[in-house]
């Protein structure tokens, strides 16, 4: 194998490792993101019932009412849509510091956790293998080795 193709394998192992690598990364700060979330939730909690507007693929739109009287309708969605469909009326949790951070009552940041740890889990599946097979490929076959003359036998020793 040449230096020049020996160079290839050892850069497409760097490139497997630093996608899966990435992939981990985004899945670990999700994870916090969404503990983060239920914490701002959970220290400042209010309640409301909630009309579900929109249901998209990326994200459900609801609109609710403050007891202060100000409607909501949170740009981002609301977190853990699972199931909602629109017109649906869904009871919420909101910050209330913040009450564009929203989640449908009982459901929390655990419910993130299978699909990121599935992620996880899936891409190392698929990279591992694959990293030990790059790297046995970009390594080097050895020289061949040279021939061992046959020991002579020690001569015999009489005693």
């Amino acid at each position: 194998m040449t230096a020049r193709s020996e160079r290839r394998w050892r850069i497409l192992f760097r490139v497997v490792l630093g996608l899966a690598s990435v992939v981990t990364l985004l899945c670990l700060t999700l994870v916090f993101a969404t503990l983060r979330n239920d914490g701002a939730i959970g220290g400042s909690t209010g309640n409301a019932n909630a009309d579900v507007v929109s249901v998209t693929f990326d994200r459900t739109i609801i609109r609710f009412v403050t007891p202060d009287g100000e409607v909501h309708i949170p740009p981002n969605g609301v977190l853990y849509p699972d199931g909602l469909n629109e017109g649906d009326l869904v009871r919420i949790e909101y910050d209330t510091t913040n009450p564009d951070l929203v989640r449908v009552a009982g459901r929390s940041a655990a419910l993130a956790m299978l699909p990121l740890g599935s992620t996880i889990g899936f891409t190392w599946l698929a990279a591992a293998p694959l990293l030990w097979w790059i790297r046995g490929r970009g390594r080097a076959s050895p020289p061949p080795a040279e021939p061992v003359a046959a020991a002579e036998p020690a001569p015999a020793v009489d005693g």
